[in-house]
This record gives C-alpha cells, structure tokens and sequence, in this order.
C-alpha cells in the first residue's frame, strides 16, 4: 500500500515537470519570435514595435497554456523525449504556431512581419525538441545503475525488440547488477544497431573474440521467440567461450515488457522442448467460460499446468481432484499463493472409488472434465500390472459413468503415444481408457475425445530430470538404449493443446499432439553432458522389458487426419477393448475377467 506521503510527492513531481516543460515552451517561443523579428527588422532598418510584440506573445503563452492543459496533450504522466512525446510536441508546436500566425496577420494587422513568424516557428520547434532530449539524457543518466568491478557483464544475443527492451531495462535499473556490454545478432540489417549506447559487434561467430575484448563473463539469449535448435547452438557457443548463459522467457510467458526480473537461468526445456505453439483462445474460452471444470489428476505435472492456464478462462469454478493431498497442497500454493486447504474447490478422492466419483459429480455438477488421473511409470506397472489396471482402466471406467450420470458436455481423456501398438501395461491400459472414452462418447453422442501425446519434460520420473540429477552427482547417466527415441513436449506447450483439442474434437476421437522429430536418447545425454561442462560418463543398461526402441503416434490400424490445427491430428480407434493388444498384454492385464466390471 502507498502511504499519503508517498502519493503527495508523486502528485508533487509530475506537477514540476509539467511546470518545467511549460515554462521551457513559453521560454522557446518568446525567445524566437524575439529575436526572429529583431534579425527580421535589423535587415530593414525598421523599428521594433515592442509593444505589439508583447500582444502576440502574450497570445502565445495563453495558448500554449491551455492546449498543455487539454486531456490529449497534457504529458505530466508521459516520459519526456519518447516518441509519443515527440507526436504530443508536434501537435501542440502546429497548433500554436497557427494561432500565432493567424493572429499576427487577421486580428493585430501584422505588428511583427510574416516571415519573421515564419522564421520563429522552426526556432520554436528546434527548441522545444532539443530541451526534451537534454530532459530525457538527463533523467537516463540518473536512473543507470552505479557499474562498479562486482557488476556482470553481458553480451546480449539477439538485437530486435527482445534485446533492445533487455537494455534498455538494465541501464534504467539503479538496482541492476548488470553492465551490457555489446550486443550480437546473425541479421545483417542489424550490424550498425546501437541501443543506449551498446553496440552490435557481430554475429554468433564472432562470440568468443567480442567476450575476450569486453571481459564479458556472461550471455544473454534474448529471443523469446527462438526454439531449441536456435537456443541449443547459442548455447554451445557460450560454453565454449565461457559464459554462463542465461535467457529470456519464451513469449508465451511474457505479460508485458521484458524487465531484469525475467532474466532466467538455461533450462533442459528451453534446450530440448521449447517451441511456440499457436492455440485459437477463443474457441478454448468458448467452451470452458463460465463453466464449472474438473480436473482430475490436478496435482500431476499436466493436471497442474492445466489448472494453471485454465484459470485464465474466466470459468464459473474450477475443481482439482486427486488423492495426493500433499500435491494438492503444492498446487493451491502455486496458483493461490496461499496453500490453506479450506477451499471446496480442492476434492480429496481416489478415481478408484466409483462411489466417491459419483458423490464428486452429482455435489458440484461438472459441465467439462480433463481426465489426467493415471498410473505413468512404465517399469513399475510391469511389476505391478494390477494396479495399471485399478487406476488407467477401472478408474477411467468410474469417471466416465459418473460423467455419464450428470450429462457432462466435454470430457478430455489424457492418454500418451505408448498407447500406439502398445507393448508396455502403460500403453495397454492407456489404450483401453481410449477404447473405453471412445465407446462411451458413441452411447452418448457428446463431446468425449482422448489426447495422446509423449514425454513430459520436466515431469516428475521423466527422462530429463532423471539425466540431470545423475549429472549433479557426478554420474554416469544411465542410458537403456543410445539409439532409442523419444518424442518431447514442454508441459505448457503440452497443455495447450490439449486445452486446443478439447475444442475442435469430434466425439469418441483421439487426438495426437504434434511434438516435432523424435530425440535420440544418447544425443540427448551428450547434449546435457556438454552444457553441463562436465566429465560425465554414459552407462548403457538395455531397453526395460514393456519399452520400444522407437515410440510411434499412431497405431497401425489408425489414420491420424489433421483437420483444423496444424500441429493435431485426429483418428478414430475401434471401441472393441482388445482391438490393439497383443494376447500377451490382453493376459497381463487379465481383461476377461475385467469385462462384468466394465459393462
């Protein structure tokens, strides 16, 4: 909260600029138009009428005084020398200066001659301009951070918007550590650039002899809207000359202009998975808004997400469901800020229990649910494939009836691409809650689709975090297979499809989210080994019984069709439970004797 005081010496300052540049206006043209017809009469050895001077100068000040004054041009709020500034000056400049003329020449009968107004006004201009740039190098010099030895210096790559508003905030932050030293961009239309005084001096190249000229310690990736390749190859180069490199968000984060606060270390997502997905908001928002949503699974790395981003629809309520309390703890304390446990939003309950999913949705009424309540580890439901079948099967079966019983208008499935040709109780029990939504959404002819997509990065038991910690304790990373691959997708980027494919799918549809090339898994390690600048070894311990060597989207009696997103396609699986699975699988999880359970 801002105290009176504070407010008072707020109100005081923008009162003495406003002052200020009046006076500096008033001064500008009086001194012109002065001194204008003095030259002006000089030259015709003719007197100056002084006093009829006076009467058009006083019409000056009176109307520079009240346009300064109107709501449009009034700038006791505008930073001065900016270039909105700079259209409010010319605005007030033309308009005074046909006042002046008009009166001059129709109602005072031309006391000071025409060309010497003439000659005043771009004076008038000149000054007023001028002023505002001292003003503003003025004001730029007392808001730049105090560098001394301690501060960082950084080479910022990328010289377009995201690199000048990165400058730009750190020589107007009196708090900022950090001394931008020059700036690189591969554009050769930017080779000349220079923003608040730092300079291009290359491109990416170049980056190894610019940090040893300038004494540069640190660069700075500052494209929000780079990808990983563009990310990973910057990197690289930065590693091999030293730096530690850092980055700005991606412009899906961004609320805003870019500040020092943004600046953020290097993350394995930003190296393998960051890409910028277009979603069309409006016909997420036309589903979901005003509605009350469930997400089940809420405390999940993709039930999280989606809690997270669906807040911004504006929905009527948003329930999270799940059983770990604890989760649902760190959530509330994620989105809140505040993790009390006493909002009838948070639902403690176990998908397992169909009774409990029936009293769940006949309390609260959901109109739309995102179903990502699952059993994911692969190796685990290979030990323990009854449990796979408790939770991925018979509790998807509980939801979707107690969806059923209330009239739920949207029901998201989340799946993965294991359920592709499935070898693993994961994939079979995925693709069994596929079949099951898919059958349910016939029965019911309403919105019910499925949305398959692969690794999380990031997520818990995930590849990635995995690798990292084996880094962090000096190795070796344990790779089952070098030559295997793996699809990747950020978890917001992830969400936000699904969120998409909730809008454009058709009923008892999977959608399968586009998540570019697969990554070989030793490429992988190498690559986090070398940004990790350390001497890591790789262990191969062979592919797990349940994994492929090459993961796959689609099924080989499935057609993915993309219809209205580029980066969605969309099949129709069989509701036949056992289309899909091989008879070792269909005997693991023992689905004959599951079948009176899932009628």
């Amino acid at each position: 909260m801002v105290d009176d005081n504070s407010l008072q010496s707020r109100s005081w300052l923008l009162q003495s600029k406003f002052l200020t540049l009046t006076a500096v206006d008033l001064v500008a043209w009086t001194l012109t138009l002065t001194a204008a017809t003095a030259v002006r009469m000089s030259i015709a050895r003719g007197d100056v009428m002084f006093g009829r001077l006076a009467w058009l100068l006083l019409v000056c000040a009176a109307t520079t005084v009240a346009l300064s004054l109107s709501p449009q041009l009034h700038h006791s709020r505008q930073r001065v020398g900016t270039q909105e500034d700079a259209k409010r000056v010319l605005v007030l400049w033309g308009a005074v200066s046909a006042v002046v003329a008009l009166t001059n020449f129709i109602v005072l009968g031309r006391p000071v001659p025409m060309s010497a107004v003439m000659l005043s006004l771009p004076l008038a201009l000149s000054l007023m301009m001028g002023a505002r740039l001292i003003w503003r190098a003025v004001a730029d010099g007392l808001m730049r951070p105090e560098f001394v030895e301690s501060s960082t210096r950084v080479i910022i790559f990328g010289a377009g918007e995201g690199g000048a508003q990165i400058v730009r905030a750190m020589m107007r932050d009196i708090s900022s550590s950090y001394v931008p030293v020059a700036l690189l961009d591969d554009d050769p239309g930017r080779a000349n650039r220079s923003i608040d005084g730092v300079h291009v001096r290359g491109s990416r190249s170049d980056l190894a002899e610019v940090a040893e000229k300038f004494e540069a310690t640190e660069l700075l990736i500052a494209i929000p809207s780079a990808n990983s390749d563009v990310i990973s190859s910057i990197a690289a180069l930065g590693d091999e000359a030293g730096l530690e490199v850092r980055v700005l968000p991606p412009t899906s984060e961004l609320l805003g202009l870019l500040g020092v606060a943004d600046i953020r270390d290097l993350t394995d997502v930003d190296l393998m998975g960051r890409s910028e997905v277009e979603v069309d908001e409006a016909s997420i928002r036309r589903y979901v808004s005003g509605r009350c949503v469930l997400v089940t699974g809420a405390g999940g790395s993709i039930g999280s997400e989606l809690c997270r981003q669906l807040g911004s629809f504006g929905l009527e309520q948003l329930l999270m469901l799940d059983r770990d309390e604890s989760a649902l703890h760190g959530l509330q304390l994620s989105i809140d800020g505040r993790a009390l446990l006493d909002s009838p939003s948070l639902i403690v309950a176990d998908i397992r229990d169909a009774e409990r999913m029936a009293e769940v949705f006949d309390r609260f009424q959901p109109q739309v649910v995102f179903h990502a309540a699952a059993l994911k580890h692969l190796t685990l439901l290979e030990a323990n494939p009854s449990e796979g079948v408790k939770t991925n099967i018979i509790g998807t079966q509980n939801v979707l009836e107690a969806a059923r019983a209330i009239e739920v208008e949207t029901f998201v499935n989340v799946s993965t691409d294991k359920a592709a040709d499935p070898k693993s109780v994961l994939g079979g029990t995925k693709l069994v809650a596929e079949r099951l939504t898919a059958r349910m959404a016939r029965q019911l002819d309403a919105d019910y689709v499925s949305v398959r997509f692969g690794n999380v990065l990031g997520s818990r038991g995930s590849v990635l975090p995995t690798f990292q910690r084996q880094i962090e304790l000096g190795g070796p990373l344990t790779v089952t297979d070098p030559e295997a691959t793996r699809y990747f997708m950020s978890v917001s980027e992830a969400v936000r499809l699904v969120l998409q494919a909730g809008a454009i799918g058709r009923s008892g549809e999977t959608l399968i989210l586009d998540m570019g090339e697969p990554v070989s898994i030793g490429k992988l390690a190498k690559k986090l080994i070398e940004h990790s600048g350390r001497d890591v070894a790789i262990e191969v311990t062979g592919l797990r019984p349940g994994e492929k060597q090459h993961e796959r989207l689609v099924s080989t009696d499935e057609v993915g069709v993309v219809r209205q997103h580029p980066r969605i396609s969309h099949t129709f699986g069989p509701a036949d439970l056992e289309v899909g699975l091989s008879g070792e699988l269909i005997l693991k999880l023992d689905l004959p004797s599951l079948r009176p359970s899932l009628a």
